[in-house]
């Protein structure tokens, strides 16, 4: 894949590095000089140290020849304007990070894919490795909805019962839904169904309409406080 990536700054420069080791070819537009060398430096890629909100850089990047860009600076109406141009001049994918979330509707009408506030995320993610010690990893879906992964422990509600059983006492909520097993010995993870039995130590991938709370956790034999 040939990629433009804008900026390489916090976000930028750990995506020319996954891009990069993924096989794909990469350019890079940076306006700030010393970060335009240091990406220079470091990778092995095309870096233009030039304002990628003029549409004659995104030609001399390879524009035409591009099947997606990302623009990851820290300023929105920059990430904006690079969009619009990357639609002007018909690069297929345009992504983009989105800072201020008031921002939002104008990247949908514009019709980029984008991620909103990364900065937010990431303090979402380490709040909950302190207050969600139990879950492994998580993914938030819309306002309310997460899915996360959780080990499930000897004493869990859950154990050594199957999925269909749990259901029917109630142990598991409507709302929610065992998407993945990941067993010891066991490759690839087991896709789960009703007479599917859910055993201490198992890592499994939860669906939950109304996110990790507590009441949830509980369920897997994590008993934390708010």
């Amino acid at each position: 894949m040939y990629l433009l990536i804008v900026g390489a700054g916090d976000i930028g420069t750990p995506l020319i590095d996954i891009a990069i080791e993924s096989g794909n070819e990469v350019v890079v537009i940076e306006k700030d000089d010393a970060k335009a060398d240091q990406a220079a430096s470091e990778y092995d890629c095309l870096v233009l140290n030039a304002d990628a909100t003029t549409k004659e850089i995104l030609e001399d990047a390879g524009a035409s020849q591009a099947d997606a860009i990302i623009s990851t600076t820290d300023q929105d109406a920059t990430n904006i304007m690079v969009c619009l141009l990357a639609k002007e001049l018909e690069i297929p994918s345009v992504v983009s990070v989105v800072h201020n979330p008031e921002h939002m509707a104008l990247y949908r009408q514009i019709g980029v894919n984008t991620m909103e506030n990364p900065q937010q995320l990431i303090a979402e993610y380490l709040y909950r490795s302190v207050a969600r010690p139990a879950i492994v990893d998580y993914l938030r879906i819309g306002e309310e909805a997460e899915v996360f992964e959780i080990t499930i422990t000897e004493d869990a509600p859950i154990a050594d019962k199957t999925i269909e059983q749990a259901v029917q006492s109630g142990i598991i909520p409507d709302d929610v839904l065992i998407i993945a097993v990941e067993r010891e010995g066991q490759d690839p993870p087991i896709t789960p169904r009703g007479g599917t039995k859910i055993k201490p130590d198992d890592l499994v991938t939860v669906y939950s309409a109304f996110g990790a709370d507590p009441e949830l956790t509980d369920l897997f034999g994590h008993h934390e406080d708010e």
